[in-house]
């Protein structure tokens, strides 16, 4: 590798360039190791019930025998579709058990969503709590699915809790809709008939798939980002490598325990809750809804956790909550914000309230997700996405595909290292578009760099606003934006305009109903150049988001006007 990693200097001590990935040979060889190692530790935490490793691993091989029964062979795809719920890493450690490949699925698709993913995947089974089997029920009969596993919400909760949960998710809460999906085996009949059936042990590579993980779709068509089982254990153990300096204050009787509050069938709480937890021998707190504030802090207020992987929305929404003083925040050693861009306003609350710095990250569906972070240690939020993991490369492109060399000058962020994904799912045209000749990811993210190495995030190439020839960048708007008092969150997006052929729109969620249009305006006109400044101003009670929390700035802009 000839590019010189400038930023090693501003590693913490003790975490190294380099990280070695073929010290498992698979996804299951790391699992089997943890399941035997931590035998008798939590594993999970679920509605005031604790599951075990050995739970875990038991249950998983007694489904992977039944997905061998069913005539399933290695290679083949199983979706799973559920929220945070034990059955899912119990799925999910079935499928790779069984050789077979995970298809992480949004449990809040629409059906014709839910078919794109099934048809693109030719997925063959699913694993799918009933909450959403209307929306399977709608579009099955187009797919390839021959094989259904339902689950129920207290399916692995103790009796009478279990059948108490089933009761009123489906007739107090009338969380189930009525469908009739003949042939569907429900979880605890396919883990009976697994415990029946003989388990083949199959041989797992680093280099079979391991995942397939559907990009958001925010921008088109969704496409399968194709993630090798080494691709994940890279970014596990980069991830690991990366928390250790703060991870190792953990007391030594404590368990290291994490809240798990983003969804597992997103990448970024696969990798650094799941799997990193089960690498650790680490208990993870599941919350089937973050959206339920109270319901999320009532969980936390019984726990003692050192770390809490979250998005801007979800650390702002929390702050702002009046139960947020119930929770014991003391032992939090580290509070990773992904997936989005964190506002400097909501880590300066998140330091206040918590006496813990928010430590961005970044990374996508097709890095694993994880590519380059700020140092655990810091004691104050950067405003950057931090520097690249170890072992791995990151570089800005200009439109030529040239490297961009002048500090401060603003390029497409490329990367290269051992969990950027092997490809798109059956799309070799849209891999070569996305992948440079000497191996590194376009992220279609553009950024700038600083001397230490930091790289700082300017936008999306798609999000960027056109006014009069300007270059106005979303993420800054919002960023100055949400510093005004009284703005709760912000969205800023381009619409057509005659005079300046884009301008900027901005929507605001207020925090003081006090607060007007011309008190937004005044603020932005001490704060921010003319071109930057909104032509047009809103006020929303919610932002349109994805189940993640991510703003759908699509949504904004193609509202009626």
């Amino acid at each position: 590798m000839t590019q010189t990693r400038v930023w090693l200097s501003s590693y913490p001590a003790g975490v190294p360039a380099d990280i070695d990935a073929s010290q498992y040979d698979s996804l299951v060889s790391l699992m089997e190791e943890s399941f035997s190692k931590y035998a008798d530790r939590t594993a999970y935490s679920f509605m005031g019930h604790n599951i075990g490793y050995q739970e875990t691993d038991v249950k998983s091989q007694a489904l992977a025998a039944y997905f061998q029964s069913l005539g399933l062979e290695k290679g083949d795809r199983v979706a799973v579709m559920m929220p945070n719920v034990p059955q899912y890493p119990v799925a999910v450690a079935a499928i790779l058990r069984a050789g077979l490949v995970v298809v992480n699925v949004n449990p809040l698709y629409t059906p014709r969503e839910l078919e794109h993913q099934l048809k693109d995947s030719g997925a063959k089974a699913i694993v799918i709590i009933e909450n959403f089997a209307l929306t399977l029920q709608k579009c099955i009969a187009n797919t390839q699915v021959k094989h259904i596993v339902m689950c129920a919400m207290g399916d692995m909760l103790s009796l009478p809790k279990g059948a108490l949960v089933n009761f009123v998710v489906r007739h107090v809460k009338k969380m189930v809709p009525d469908h009739a999906i003949p042939g569907a085996v429900k979880f605890k009949h396919a883990l009976a008939r697994g415990q029946q059936a003989a388990f083949v042990k199959p041989v797992v590579h680093a280099d079979d798939i391991a995942v397939l993980q559907y990009t958001g779709g925010t921008t088109g068509v969704s496409k399968g980002a194709v993630l090798l089982h080494r691709n994940v254990i890279a970014n596990l153990l980069q991830s690991e490598a990366w928390n250790d300096p703060v991870m190792k204050r953990v007391p030594a009787h404590e368990q290291p325990t994490s809240v798990c509050a983003l969804p597992l069938y997103h990448i970024f709480a696969f990798t650094v809750n799941m799997m990193l937890g089960m690498r650790t021998g680490g208990k993870n707190i599941l919350i089937p809804n973050p959206r339920d504030l109270p319901a999320v802090l009532s969980e936390l207020s019984k726990h003692t956790f050192h770390s809490f992987p979250a998005v801007n929305t979800l650390f702002n929404g929390l702050a702002h909550h009046p139960d947020f003083g119930k929770v014991n925040w003391s032992n939090l050693k580290v509070s990773v914000g992904g997936g989005m861009a964190v506002t400097s306003a909501v880590a300066a609350l998140w330091l206040e309230k918590t006496g813990c710095p928010i430590c961005e990250g970044y990374g996508l569906s097709e890095t694993s997700p994880s590519a380059s972070c700020n140092p655990t240690t810091s004691a104050q939020f950067t405003g950057t996405i931090g520097v690249p993991l170890p072992s791995t490369y990151m570089k800005l492109l200009d439109d030529d595909g040239q490297e961009v060399t002048e500090l401060g000058q603003a390029g497409e962020i490329a990367i290269k290292g051992p969990q950027v994904m092997a490809g798109y799912w059956q799309r070799p045209d849209e891999t070569a578009r996305c992948m440079t000749l000497d191996g590194y990811f376009k992220s279609g993210d553009i950024g700038i760099r600083d001397a230490l190495g930091f790289f700082k995030i300017v936008d999306r190439k798609k999000d960027m606003i056109l006014v009069s020839g300007f270059n106005v960048y979303p993420n800054d708007v919002e960023e100055t934006v949400s510093m005004c008092p009284g703005v709760m969150e912000c969205a800023a997006v381009g619409v057509p305009d005659e005079k300046t052929g884009e301008a900027v729109k901005l929507v605001i969620v207020k925090k003081d109903l006090e607060l007007t249009e011309d008190k937004v305006r005044e603020y932005c006109r001490a704060n921010m150049t003319g071109y930057k400044q909104p032509k047009v101003i809103e006020f929303k009670t919610e932002l349109p988001k994805t189940a993640v929390g991510k703003i759908l700035r699509r949504e904004l802009r193609d509202a009626p006007k």
